[in-house]
């Protein structure tokens, strides 16, 4: 390790440390973007600190990214995971979120075709079962959300469709296995078992082609946010209380390559797209059917009142239908002062170009 030890205000790391862990759910998120391009390595080698990707891990290990139990991990990923660990009493903050639009949408079979929403009403819709743990049962809280969503377009409940339990493709060692089967509802469409199937992202465009099911309802169409609140939406990024209390500045710096990694990728689509595919496991044709809308000039992490707005929706939502132990003090979670240090660390480095 080398002395060469950054220091941002008065804040010093007391002690050594020998490298940076960090994840990231297999969606476009700036420390992805950051650390694919070189520069979260970059950065932190100054301190003769490597980075390392919990992704890159065994599936044992990469089980933390769930749970946040590790004291010096950086976390951009799915609220549901991050809000059960908190109502577990991880010692976590929250110092950014992010809104990114991920093709959400309720697929049916294609002689159904496109469908409204009030049409949903009736309908038997695929209910992923649940994982051993509460934060582990991704995809049952996001079909769950994203199902009220579509049916809230309506003025419809929950209780007018009936949900059929989908069982879950056992884990792989293998990521993007696991991401390939995480919709197993699109089976059950496929199959005639149920009649829709709630499903995000680019890996579930590329699982919709291969069952030759259609799109009934585009979330993503829709003007209000509320429709799409979920497991991504918003998404924060977390580190631990440890981390903040000893190590500021590193916080700071990581936040710091995640604004610039968002500024590179406003203005590098055709490359981001690239790196997307990658990252989310996923063909050319579903990274840009499944990222749209220019989102690729809205990746910079927030902690803006809306954004924290739509967080407690979702906490409440999760509370309501036991994914979480406890209900989670969404404003005391959150801790401001890293983004604004790396705010201002950017606007500083921008004025100086």
């Amino acid at each position: 390790m080398t002395d060469n030890v950054h220091t941002i205000g008065e804040t010093a790391r007391p002690e050594r440390l020998d490298h940076i862990l960090f994840t990231r759910c297999p969606v476009p998120t700036a420390s992805g973007i950051a650390h694919s391009l070189g520069w979260l390595g970059e950065e932190f080698a100054r301190d003769g600190l490597r980075v390392e990707a919990l992704q890159d891990k065994p599936r044992a290990q990469r089980l933390h990214h769930n749970e946040h139990d590790i004291p010096g991990l950086f976390r951009e990923g799915g609220n549901i995971p991050a809000l059960a660990a908190k109502a577990k009493g991880a010692p976590t903050r929250v110092v950014g979120l992010t809104w990114i639009d991920e093709w959400q949408a309720i697929l049916v079979r294609r002689e159904t075709g496109p469908i409204a929403p009030a049409q949903l009403k009736g309908l038997r819709i695929a209910l992923p079962a649940w994982r051993d743990t509460r934060g582990g049962s991704i995809a049952r809280g996001m079909s769950l959300a994203g199902i009220k969503g579509a049916l809230g377009i309506a003025g419809l409940v929950l209780e007018d469709v009936t949900f059929v339990d989908v069982a879950l493709a056992p884990l792989s060692e293998d990521s993007g296995v696991n991401l390939a089967h995480m919709w197993s509802g699109i089976d059950a469409l496929a199959a005639g078992k149920v009649d829709a199937v709630y499903v995000k992202g680019a890996s579930a465009v590329d699982a919709a082609k291969r069952a030759d099911v259609v799109v009934g309802i585009d979330l993503d169409s829709y003007p209000s946010r509320l429709t799409r609140v979920n497991n991504g939406t918003p998404r924060p990024i977390t580190v631990n209380q440890d981390l903040l209390d000893n190590h500021f500045d590193l916080v700071v710096l990581f936040l710091e390559q995640t604004l610039r990694a968002a500024d590179w990728a406003a203005h590098n689509l055709p490359a981001l797209r690239e790196i997307l595919q990658k990252e989310t496991h996923a063909g050319a044709a579903g990274v840009e059917a499944a990222y749209r809308n220019n989102f690729h000039r809205s990746l910079h992490p927030d902690l803006s009142d809306e954004r924290i707005a739509l967080l407690k929706r979702q906490a409440s939502f999760l509370w309501l239908h036991g994914f979480l132990e406890h209900s989670v003090d969404i404003d005391g979670w959150i801790d401001r002062r890293p983004l604004e240090a790396a705010l201002e660390r950017r606007a500083a480095q921008t004025r100086a170009a």
